[in-house]
């Protein structure tokens, strides 16, 4: 008789959530740590997948918000319905209402597979987590990439060419630094750092988590 061979259950990864205001530099941050080993999901990544040509919202956003807000390529069109979120709560919380529940469950079957493939280490790069009440619950650790305001609005209107007000208006919907960094068990400072320098926090704090 051939016994079949039995195999442990992966030891639960650790899952560290990164996060930051607009223009900090938490993507690349998060992008470092997974080049040291860790799984990465990328929470806006995935909620642009669910709004994209074809994406699992799209219908619902259709249909609650009309055809002006579906661009010609059967997409959302970004550019108006931030418009629109800004100006209405209600309209940001019926968008909520539509994507988050997508979104949650694509996170969760993304760091299910991590766990099965024997990660030990789920970086979640959210860029709204010290907004929710959700995500400090479901995280061993929290890192906070952060900066000054006018290094913020720099990087942000080199690299998108939006205005100064649009991107105080972004920022305003996002928690003030001093909240990111009270809900922080890693702080990285990334204001004056080369790449090689931010590289070499990020393989300081793989390290700390055993990669």
């Amino acid at each position: 008789m051939t016994a079949t061979p039995t195999h442990a259950a992966h030891p639960r990864p650790a899952s560290l959530g990164v996060t930051g205001g607009i223009g900090s530099g938490k993507s690349t941050f998060a992008a470092m740590l997974h080049d040291c080993g860790a799984a990465l999901i990328d929470a806006d990544a995935i909620a642009r997948s669910v709004t994209q040509s074809g994406g699992a919202a799209m219908a619902a956003i259709r249909h609650q918000f009309g055809p002006d807000y579906v661009d010609r390529h059967g997409a959302l069109d970004r550019a108006r319905m931030r418009a629109l979120v800004f100006a209405d709560p209600q309209a940001k919380e019926r968008l909520e209402t539509i994507v988050h529940p997508l979104v949650g469950n694509a996170i969760a079957q993304a760091a299910a597979a991590a766990a099965q493939a024997g990660k030990r280490l789920i970086v979640f790069d959210i860029p709204l987590l010290t907004e929710s009440d959700r995500w400090p619950r479901q995280l061993d650790a929290v890192l906070v990439v952060d900066c000054r305001e006018e290094t913020q609005l720099a990087r942000v209107q080199a690299r998108s060419g939006l205005t100064v007000d649009a991107i105080h208006a972004i920022m305003a919907t996002q928690s003030s630094r001093a909240v990111r960094r009270a809900a922080a068990d890693f702080v990285v400072y990334n204001d004056g750092l080369t790449l090689p320098d931010l590289q070499t926090k990020a393989r300081q704090v793989a390290a700390w988590f055993g990669l």
